[in-house]
């Protein structure tokens, strides 16, 4: 037998005081349609889960349901509800609402019509890409002012959950804005995250760990989804 001692890797786990943050994209929701805008709640569409999306629900329940989970966390958009209602059950936790973890609004693109706009390649659309900023929609929200209501509400949350694991069914945009932040990178640099995908943070105080992003493994999707093509995913 050695008598060197010996220095296995070790897997990194939350610092002491840190809340662990699962950041659920909501699921799918319903179409957008020209000739029917979607519900507003403070002036940002409010539509329900697709069919699909209620599949997507399932699913991530399914997934996080035998995690150490303190706290359900929702916006008060209803995709987001609806999403969380599958693993709430599961629990019997009542989710709590953060609305400051709502999307981003979308100014005079509301109610569906970013979709139509985007897959139209509108140069409105095309320049929110190129410079990384909703704000190049007329009237979207401005970013800092986005920015900040996001970091602010993350730091809400990791107050009241030190060395605790909270999941938080929230928005595309969302998900970017906080990677983006813990990484100090480029604004969209984590705008892409697919619907009903589960990322990963630490938070504590202002030092934020990113343990990971986008996995879709309970949807069953390799890579990128059927029909995946580069444009910032919101809503």
């Amino acid at each position: 037998m050695s008598d060197v001692e010996e220095h296995r890797q070790h897997r990194l786990s939350a610092p002491s005081g840190a809340v662990a943050i699962l950041l659920v994209r909501h699921g799918e929701s319903a179409a957008a349609r020209a000739d029917r805008p979607f519900d507003l709640v403070g002036g940002q569409g409010d539509p329900p889960l697709h069919p699909d999306g209620q599949v997507q629900a399932r699913r991530v329940a399914d997934r996080l349901a035998d995690e150490p989970i303190a706290a359900i966390y929702v916006t008060n958009l209803r995709r987001t509800v609806e999403t969380a209602a599958p693993l709430a059950a599961r629990l019997s936790l009542t989710p709590r609402v953060e609305p400051d973890l709502r999307e981003v609004h979308l100014g005079e693109w509301e109610g569906g019509a970013y979709r139509r706009h985007a897959a139209e390649g509108h140069p409105t659309a095309l320049a929110v890409l190129a410079e990384e900023r909703w704000d190049a929609i007329p009237g979207a929200e401005p970013a800092e002012e986005f920015d900040r209501r996001v970091r602010a509400a993350i730091g809400r949350i990791a107050a009241r959950h030190p060395d605790e694991q909270v999941v938080v069914f929230t928005h595309g945009g969302v998900v970017g804005a906080v990677l983006a932040h813990a990484a100090r990178s480029r604004p969209f640099a984590f705008v892409g995250a697919d619907n009903a995908s589960i990322s990963h943070l630490f938070v504590i105080g202002d030092r934020w760990v990113i343990r990971g992003f986008n996995d879709t493994g309970h949807l069953g999707y390799g890579f990128a989804p059927p029909g995946w093509r580069e444009r910032p995913q919101v809503s």
